[in-house]
């Protein structure tokens, strides 16, 4: 039982290696750069303050799929309004400027200045076939751009619910395992007493502190889940969240 526990051990290290480069990668650094301070910590990552769950609508708008759809959306708006401008002739206005002076020397006074904005105005009028067919496909991608924005945030909003229910159940086993544990120590504490009594077989002791044994390792195990179900949360939420200055 001894060894087959320790057997375990190098593949346990060899994963903790493995999420330490991916977390270096995430970082932006190569594998060999990866911290050591991390390495280092022997304690799996816990909350230091409440969740700021009020927030939550501010808390998921920093995501970067929410923003990459809202600014898809925003420019298929923009195409909708440059193809309804497309839809009203254009009017030109021209003028001319020029001069009545019969000398040189006349030039520049105001008596030979003259304006004119007369005959020089131009229509143009648009293909109003083209024209609607580029503003219902313009509509077209504002719809989609609609609907995908929508889907974003569902997406957002199941995978922020999704984390924190993860999250909390994780946190309750966790509490019901460590209770466990403690009534399964006090239970071999016991058994030891009676044993070094004479009023129990050592095959007993065995057993309790085999129990004690398999609660501490779904104890391990929990702690484990409840590190990646709060990495999950702090992805779902776009990535942790900072508390306001006082």
């Amino acid at each position: 039982m001894l060894e087959q526990t320790r057997a375990t051990i190098p593949t346990l290290t060899a994963q903790r290696a493995a999420a330490l480069y991916r977390l270096a990668v995430l970082t932006g650094k190569p594998p060999a750069e990866a911290p050591q301070a991390v390495l280092a910590c022997q304690a799996p990552p816990e909350l230091a303050r409440p969740i700021p769950v009020g927030d939550g609508a501010a808390l998921l708008a920093r995501r970067p799929d929410i923003r990459r759809a809202e600014r898809q959306l925003a420019a298929a708006a923009a195409r909708v309004n440059v193809a309804t401008a497309d839809l009203y002739p254009s009017i030109s206005l021209g003028g001319s400027v020029g001069t009545t002076a019969s000398a040189i020397g006349g030039l520049g006074t105001s008596d030979s200045f003259r304006f004119s904005l007369g005959p020089l105005i131009s229509w143009s009028f648009p293909n109003m076939e083209v024209a609607r067919s580029r503003l219902k496909q313009a509509e077209a991608g504002a719809d989609a751009a609609l609907a995908t924005f929508d889907g974003t945030w569902l997406t957002a909003l199941q995978e922020s619910e999704s984390a924190l229910a993860n999250y909390a159940g994780e946190l309750d086993r966790l509490a019901a395992l460590r209770r466990a544990a403690g009534e399964a120590g006090e239970a071999a504490r016991i058994a030891r007493l009676r044993y070094q009594a004479g009023r129990e077989n050592f095959q007993v002791v065995l057993d309790a502190e085999r129990s004690l044994a398999a609660i501490n390792a779904s104890i391990a195990q929990s702690e484990q889940a409840r590190a990646t179900n709060l990495v999950a949360l702090f992805l779902a939420l776009g990535g942790g969240w900072q508390e306001p200055a006082a």
